[in-house]
């Protein structure tokens, strides 16, 4: 899978930092993600839930999602959200994440791409016990 190489800037100008500080990249544009739908896993303060960390998503994630009552594999098309399946990477927030994690079901991380804003929530060492390496498959 191809690097997205687009930076992000938040609404000061100031470019948006992943979890290393070096400029976020994108995580996904199919399906599109973030709390923007920009492909990014960029925030704000509007951004409550914490949309920060991208992940690659499991069928074992998505189950255990759905029952806690976020159901993220059933397409909902009136608000353009195609479904997620395994393999697909989205902008997850960052205390679902953990809670998965919890749970033993946390999918993997995609550093570049996690906003460094998660690091208010989790700890680095966690995320990169979870770091994605496309090789490893």
């Amino acid at each position: 899978m191809m690097k997205m190489e687009r930076v992000v800037f938040d609404s000061k100008g100031d470019v948006q930092k992943n979890v290393f500080g070096k400029p976020l990249l994108a995580c996904s544009v199919d399906p599109m993600t973030g709390f923007f739908r920009n492909g990014c896993c960029d925030t704000d303060e509007t951004d409550r839930g914490k949309h920060t960390v991208c992940v690659v998503v499991t069928k074992k994630f998505l189950d255990f999602s759905r029952s806690v009552g976020n159901d993220l594999s059933t397409p909902r098309p009136e608000f353009e959200f195609p479904g997620l399946k395994e393999g697909d990477r989205w902008c997850l927030c960052a205390l679902r994440w953990l809670e998965a994690q919890g749970g033993g079901c946390a999918p993997q991380v995609v550093l570049e791409s996690t906003n460094a804003a998660t690091l208010d929530v989790v700890p680095f060492a966690l995320l990169e016990q979870f770091s994605w390496r496309p090789f490893d498959a």
